[in-house]
C-alpha cells in the first residue's frame, strides 16, 4: 500500500496543511515521485579530480550551518571520501573531520586514536604485534594506535561502519584518507563547501610523534591549511572563498594557533564534569562567564555536547540551561553535537522524529550550527522550512517534495 499522508513527518505536514490547499493539489504527488521511485542503490564514489570550472555558488550564511559530522556517516563509513562526497551531494555547508597523525608525521582523517573500532586492522596478521596500551586522558587504552603505523601501512586498511544498526554494505571498500585528500574533496566540490577540522588529542599526538625543527602537531595542521589557501577572519572575503572553522577540545591548542592563523576557531565542550586534556579544568569551569570573557579573544564559538545544553533524564530532555544564552551574550556562536536520526539517539520528547529535534534546536534553543550524521535530513528540513526556500513559495511544491521523500519507501 502507499504511505498515508499521516506518515509524513509531523513538522512538515503541519507546515503544508496550514497552506490554503484544495484537493487537486494532492493529485500530482504520486506522479512527481516516480523519478525518485526509479532511484537505485548508490554506487561507491571515487576521489575527485580537478575542480569544477566556472564560478561556484557561495556558502549560505543566512541560517544555522549544516555540518556533516565525519561526512554523511549515517549512511557510509565515517571520515571516508565517499562519506564526504555524499554529504556534499546532500547539501551540507561544512564537512567535518578529526585530524590525527601517523608514525611518520602524516596527517590523516580519523576519529579514534585506535584503529580497532572502524577498520579491519584485526584481520591483518602482519600488524598483530602493533597492539599497545597507552594512557589517554587519564585512562589506559589498549589497541592499535594510529601513531604506531606509517601512512603507507594505514593505506592497506579498509574502513567499516561504527554502528551495527547502520548500513554495512560499504564495509571494507574505502581506505583511510589524508587531511590533504579531505581538503581536496571540499575544494573540488561544484559549489563552495567549508571544512571543519578538529585538532584531535593534541597532547597525545605531541607526546608520540616528533616533527623536524621541533614543530608541534598544531603547526602541521595550520601549515597544511595555509598550503591550500585557507585563512581569513570569519565572513571576510578570503574566508567566504574557502570557509573554515578549526575546532578542538583543548583550549591551549586554540590559543596557540591564534598566532599562526586568523581563521575562526571553535572550542568544543564535553560533559561538564570531564577534565580538559590540557588545562586540568572541568568543562563546567570553561563555560563560566569569566572563562568566556577570556576565551572569546581566541574563538568565535563553542561546540557543546547537546546534553550539556539541554540536560536529559530517563531519555527525556529537561529544561535547557542558560549556556546558549550566555554564549550569545559574549558574541560566541554555538554549534552543538551530534544529531542522529536513529531511535537509539532520539530523546523521547521528539516522538522518534528527527525533524522535531531539528525544529526544537533551531527555533527553541537558537543554535548557530548543528553537527549531524545525517546531513541530508537536516538539509531537507531547512529547505522545506526556510522563508528563502523555493518550496516555501509554493505549498504544492512542498507537498510534492514531501511525497517524493516517503513514496519510494512505500511498498505495494
Amino acid at each position: 500500500m502507499v504511505k498515508k499522508i499521516t506518515d509524513i513527518p509531523s513538522i512538515l505536514l503541519n507546515k503544508a496543511l496550514k497552506a490554503n490547499l484544495d484537493s487537486p493539489d494532492f493529485e500530482p504527488l504520486q506522479r512527481d515521485a516516480t523519478k525518485k521511485d526509479k532511484e537505485t542503490l548508490r554506487t561507491p564514489y571515487p576521489l575527485p579530480g580537478v575542480g569544477a570550472k566556472g564560478g561556484k555558488l557561495p556558502i549560505q550564511t543566512s541560517r544555522p550551518y549544516n555540518i556533516a559530522h565525519r561526512g554523511s556517516n549515517g549512511e557510509i563509513p565515517e571520515e571516508t571520501a565517499a562519506a564526504y562526497l555524499r554529504a556534499i551531494e546532500e547539501g551540507t555547508d561544512f564537512i567535518e573531520t578529526d585530524v590525527l597523525s601517523t608514525k611518520d608525521g602524516a596527517l590523516i582523517c580519523f576519529h579514534d586514536v585506535i584503529l580497532d573500532e572502524t577498520t579491519n586492522v584485526a584481520s591483518h596478521k602482519e600488524f598483530f604485534d602493533r597492539k599497545r596500551t597507552y594512557e589517554v586522558q587519564g585512562f589506559n587504552i589498549t589497541g592499535f594506535f594510529t601513531f604506531d603505523f606509517t601512512l603507507k601501512e594505514l593505506k592497506k586498511l579498509r574502513t567499516k561502519q561504527r554502528y551495527s544498526f547502520r548500513d554495512q554494505q560499504y564495509n571494507g571498500k574505502y581506505p583511510i584518507i589524508t587531511f590533504e585528500e579531505f581538503i581536496t574533496i571540499a575544494r573540488d566540490a561544484p559549489r563552495v563547501v567549508g571544512i571543519y577540522p578538529e585538532i584531535k588529542n593534541p597532547v597525545l599526538m605531541n607526546q608520540h610523534v616528533k616533527w623536524p625543527g621541533g614543530k608541534r602537531f598544531e603547526d602541521k595542521v595550520v601549515e597544511t591549511l595555509k598550503k591550500y589557501g585557507y585563512g581569513g577572519s570569519y565572513l571576510s572575503k578570503k574566508w567566504l572563498k574557502r570557509p573554515l572553522f578549526i575546532q578542538s577540545f583543548a583550549p591551549s591548542s586554540l590559543v596557540y594557533i591564534t598566532k599562526l592563523t586568523d581563521s575562526p576557531k571553535v572550542l568544543l565542550i564535553d560533559d561538564v564534569t570531564v577534565l580538559t586534556e590540557d588545562t586540568n579544568q572541568t568543562y563546567a569551569e570553561i563555560t563560566s562567564d569569566v572563562y568566556f570573557n577570556y576565551i572569546k579573544q581566541y574563538v568565535v564559538g563553542i561546540g557543546p555536547w547537546k546534553d550539556t545544553v539541554v540536560p536529559v533524564n530517563n531519555n527525556y530532555i529537561q529544561a535547557p540551561t542558560d549556556l546558549v544564552k550566555r554564549a550569545h551574550a559574549h558574541n560566541l556562536q554555538v554549534h552543538p553535537y551530534t544529531y542522529r536520526n536513529e531511535n537509539e539517539f532520539l530523546h523521547l520528547n521528539f516522538s522518534q522524529d528527527p525533524y522535531k529535534e531539528y525544529e526544537y534546536w533551531i527555533n527553541e534553543i537558537g543554535v548557530d550550527g548543528l553537527f549531524t550524521d545525517f546531513t541530508g535530513s537536516l538539509h531537507n528540513y531547512q529547505e522545506w522550512t526556510s522563508p528563502l526556500s523555493e518550496t516555501s513559495k509554493s505549498p504544492r511544491q512542498l507537498l510534492s517534495q514531501i511525497a517524493s521523500l516517503v513514496l519510494p519507501y512505500a511498498k505495494a
